[in-house]
C-alpha cells in the first residue's frame, strides 16, 4: 500500500512426538518367567469432541478478524449490484477444510443479510452476530474433512469503518462502486476467512447494469450480457490474502493486451482525462520485468492496474495483479515511482503474504526498497542517494517508531515505509550485493505462494550471508533511537 502522505520519492528526484517412543521404560521379566501377554482387541477411535470454531485467527493486532477451526482453498462469489439503488445481492461458495473437529464455523461478513447457509449442498441453520456469520451444519465436520459452504445474502453494502486505521470495504461512487482497503475490505461484498494467513483462490462473476464495467483480480474471462445486465467474470487462480481481493464498478477506458503469455488489463476511470495516468500504468509490465531480474519470476498470473477518482480514496493499493491507483499520483505527470511501489506487492505481500499484521514491515519495507531500485535503474537516483537523504531528514517520530513493532496505530505510518527500507538497505551494505539479493530472490521462491514472518526473514538473511545479524535488526526495527549507519560485517 501506498499512501500520498507516506510515499516518499520526495526527498531525492522525488522483511513424534506421538511416540515419543516411550519403549524401553519398563524392563521385561525374563523370558522363562513372563507372563504370556492378553490378546487386546483393536481399540476404536475416540469419538470426535466437536466444539465451535474460533470467532477470530488469533493475531494480536486484530483479534477478530478472520476465524479458527478450517483452512479456505477457493472462494466462488457471484453478485450482482445495482448503483442506482445500492442494492446488492449475492451467493458465495467456500470451499474448505475443517482443520478441528467443529460443531460450528464462522465467516465475517459485514451489513449484509444472510437469506440462506447450506454445507454440502444440507441446509444448515445460522445466525448472525454484528459482522460474524455462524454456521450450524446438520452434523459435527470432522477434522480433515473437506466441506463447501454456500451462502446466499443481500443488502445495501457498507464500508467498514476502524477509528485507527481508516474505512476500507465497499464504497458507493457516483457511477458505481469500489471495494477496496486494508487491513480489511472483503467481507462488506461476500462471506470470507478476513485475515491473510488463510490464502485462498478466487473467481468472481459480477453481474453489473449495462454500460458499465466490473473489474476484479486476475485473469479475465470475458462477458456476457442479458436483460440489461452485463456479468463479468475474473479468476485469481495464485493464491490470495482477502485483503487484497477488489471491484471497480463504474466507466472506465479500458486497455488489454498480452504480455510473456498472461494477460494485461488495464482501466483508467474516465473521469480524468486521458494522459498521465494512463501512462504511468501502462508501464506496468516494463517494470514487472525489471523487477524480475531482482527479485525473480513474476508471481502471479496476470498484469494490470486500476485508477479511480474519489476523495476517499487517497492511497494505491496493491490489490493482487491489478492494483488500486488514486488519481492523485498523476496530477504532475507520469509516475512510475509508485507502479514499481505496488507492482514489488505482488511478490512482497501478496506472493508472500502476512502471518500477522505485526509484520507489515516486510511487505512495505521491500516494496519501498523496490521503488529506491527503480529509481536507481532508471537513472533518477541511487538506492545509497535515497538512504543517505532519509538518514538525514525522516521527521523524529520515524526513530522512536519501531517498524518491525509499530503498534496498530502506526501500522501505516513512515516508520514502516521508509524505516522499514531503510532496515532493507542496511541489510544490503551489512552482507554486501551478492549475499543481499540472494536473500531476497529466495525469500520470494522459498515463500511463494505462502506466508511469511520477520523472524523467518531473519533466520533466511543470516543462513544465506553467513553473519549473526541480530544486533541489526534489532536496531532497525526494533530500535526506539535512529541507529548508526550501517558497515559491511
Amino acid at each position: 500500500m501506498t499512501g500520498e502522505r507516506v510515499h516518499l520519492r520526495r526527498g531525492v528526484a522525488l522483511l513424534l512426538v506421538g511416540a515419543l517412543g516411550l519403549t524401553g521404560c519398563e524392563s521385561a521379566a525374563p523370558e522363562e518367567t513372563a507372563a504370556p501377554s492378553p490378546s487386546v482387541s483393536p481399540s476404536e477411535p475416540p469419538a470426535p469432541d466437536f466444539q465451535p470454531g474460533a470467532a477470530g485467527a488469533g493475531d494480536a493486532y486484530f483479534p477478530g478478524y478472520g476465524n479458527g477451526g478450517y483452512d479456505v482453498a477457493a472462494y466462488t462469489v457471484k453478485v450482482r449490484y445495482d448503483p442506482a439503488k445500492d442494492q446488492l445481492s449475492g451467493v458465495t461458495s467456500v470451499q474448505a477444510k475443517a482443520t478441528a473437529d467443529l460443531s460450528s464455523f464462522n465467516l465475517d461478513l459485514a451489513h449484509l443479510t444472510v437469506g440462506a447457509v447450506t454445507v454440502d449442498g444440507a441446509p444448515a441453520t445460522h445466525r448472525q452476530d454484528k459482522n460474524e456469520l455462524v454456521v450450524t451444519p446438520t452434523e459435527g465436520l470432522v477434522s480433515g474433512r473437506d466441506f463447501t459452504a454456500e451462502i446466499t445474502y443481500a443488502g445495501k453494502p457498507k464500508a467498514l469503518k476502524n477509528h485507527v486505521v481508516g474505512e476500507g470495504g465497499w464504497l458507493h461512487t457516483s457511477d458505481g462502486a469500489i471495494a477496496l482497503g486494508q487491513p480489511e475490505s472483503a467481507s462488506t461484498w461476500f462471506p470470507v476467512n478476513d485475515h491473510p494467513s488463510d490464502k485462498a483462490t478466487y473467481r468472481f462473476e459480477i453481474t453489473v447494469p449495462d454500460g458499465l464495467t466490473a473489474v476484479s483480480n486476475g485473469v479475465p474471462g470475458g462477458k456476457t450480457s442479458a436483460g440489461g445486465w452485463t456479468t463479468w467474470r475474473w479468476a485469481e487462480n495464485t493464491p490470495m490474502a482477502s485483503y487484497l481481493s477488489m471491484v471497480a464498478i463504474g466507466k472506465f477506458r479500458l486497455t488489454e493486451g498480452t504480455h510473456k503469455g498472461r494477460p494485461v488489463f488495464h482501466a483508467v476511470t474516465t473521469k480524468v482525462s486521458k494522459g498521465a495516468a494512463d501512462a504511468s500504468i501502462a508501464k506496468t509490465v516494463k517494470v514487472a520485468d525489471y523487477l524480475e531480474t531482482v527479485f525473480g519470476p513474476y508471481p502471479v498470473e496476470a498484469y494490470g492496474g486500476v485508477v479511480v477518482l474519489d476523495e476517499r480514496i487517497r492511497y494505491a493499493l496493491e490489490t493482487q495483479s491489478r492494483p488500486v491507483y488514486s488519481a492523485g499520483f498523476f496530477r504532475r505527470g507520469e509516475n512510475t515511482d509508485v507502479v514499481a511501489h505496488e507492482v514489488a506487492h505482488q511478490w512482497f505481500g501478496n506472493s508472500v503474504a502476512l502471518s500477522r499484521w505485526q509484520d507489515i514491515w516486510l511487505n512495505e519495507g521491500l516494496s519501498s526498497y523496490a521503488e529506491w531500485l527503480w529509481a536507481e535503474h532508471s537513472g533518477e537516483f541511487t538506492a545509497k542517494e535515497a538512504f543517505d537523504i532519509r538518514m538525514q531528514r525522516v521527521p523524529a517520530e520515524v526513530w522512536r517508531t519501531p517498524p518491525g513493532r509499530p503498534g496498530v496505530k502506526n501500522m501505516f505510518s513512515e516508520s514502516v515505509y521508509q524505516r522499514g527500507a531503510m532496515t532493507v538497505h542496511a541489510l544490503r551494505v551489512s552482507v554486501g550485493d551478492k549475499a543481499f539479493f540472494d536473500i531476497v530472490k529466495t525469500w520470494a521462491q522459498e515463500k511463494r505462494d505462502a506466508n511469511g514472518t520477520t523472524e523467518e526473514f531473519v533466520a533466511l538473511a543470516e543462513r544465506i550471508s553467513g553473519k549473526q545479524l541480530d544486533k541489526l535488526f534489532d536496531a532497525w526495527l526494533y530500535g526506539k533511537k535512529k541507529p548508526a549507519a550501517p558497515k559491511r560485517l
